[in-house]
């Protein structure tokens, strides 16, 4: 295999170098959708990648097909032997943290049910600890809120329009996926980790933004979201699911305060264009792999 086989590990360093100008470009919807979805090709090709490579390290593998008399098929190294060797250590440990992760956010997930039977929505917690989130549904349902009469407190009645419209946008855009996505890719690869910070950042403000046309009001919407997330916990079951408005609230702010942000069509192509290069780059190691295998056949 040449270098092909390495580009999918190497094309997630532009990504990931690029994602924290890439939030301030274009609007937090499209941007967001952008991310997750060049973190899951990037994620996802890294992951083959490493895993053709450790399976140069078996001196059998099953036969290609079925038809065929060999009974075994016995692959060439083309590749050093500590090289296949560490590939099949990361790849071990991606699985490790992907598991960890999903049994997480499903831990949080049953934690946050658990809490309350919903009313129109709505469950309303007796807690003195200031705290909104938006609880993904199960088995395709909408979700619901969860508010603390803490953060109800908090905020006075215009205030709580705006944490209500925010809250809401998370559900309506299914937030908890593009956060989701974001985290099992760099999970899997964690050069990908700033890619999904800058996701997780991106339907924050996703949620600002509609909050503010809600409301009608940007002033008004900046002055609720500094309020809530300064005062609200940045720890336990929301953090986990990357889903709460604690996380980088002066740059959120500084946002609302200056005009909406304007759609724009080049950090769209440059994040469809890593994506095409990331899926190039993993067709053309396959063909040199399977190229590898049929030849011993």
């Amino acid at each position: 295999m040449t270098i092909a086989v390495y580009l999918p590990l190497l094309l997630a360093l532009p990504l990931t170098v690029s994602a924290g100008w890439l939030v301030h470009r274009g609007t937090p919807t499209a941007m967001a959708r952008a991310l997750a979805a060049v973190a899951l090709v990037a994620g996802a090709a890294s992951t083959w990648s490493l895993t053709m490579l450790a399976l140069t390290l078996l001196d059998d593998v099953p036969p290609l097909s079925a038809l065929d008399d060999h009974p075994t098929v016995e692959l060439p190294e083309p590749v050093p032997g500590p090289v296949a060797l560490v590939a099949a250590l990361v790849l071990l440990g991606g699985a490790v943290r992907l598991l960890a992760e999903l049994r997480q956010r499903a831990q949080t997930v049953r934690l946050l049910h658990a809490i309350g039977v919903p009313q129109d929505g709505l469950v309303v917690a007796d807690w003195s600890t200031p705290l909104a989130v938006a609880v993904p549904g199960r088995w395709g349902q909408r979700g619901h809120l969860l508010i603390t009469t803490g953060i109800l407190r908090l905020l006075d009645g215009d205030e709580r329009q705006v944490l209500f419209a925010h809250e809401h946008a998370h559900l309506t855009h299914r937030h908890h996926r593009l956060t989701s996505v974001a985290a099992a890719a760099a999970a899997v690869n964690p050069l990908l980790i700033p890619v999904r910070q800058a996701v997780a950042y991106l339907v924050e403000r996703e949620a600002d933004e509609d909050a503010a046309v809600a409301v009608a009001d940007r002033d008004l919407t900046a002055q609720a979201v500094a309020r809530a997330a300064l005062a609200s916990v940045t720890a336990g079951p929301t953090a986990a699911l990357g889903i709460h408005g604690g996380g980088a609230v002066v740059r959120r702010v500084r946002a609302l305060n200056n005009p909406a942000p304007i759609p724009r069509k080049r950090p769209l192509i440059a994040a469809v264009l890593l994506a095409a290069g990331l899926f190039a780059a993993v067709t053309t190691a396959t063909v040199q792999f399977v190229a590898l295998a049929r030849a011993w056949l």
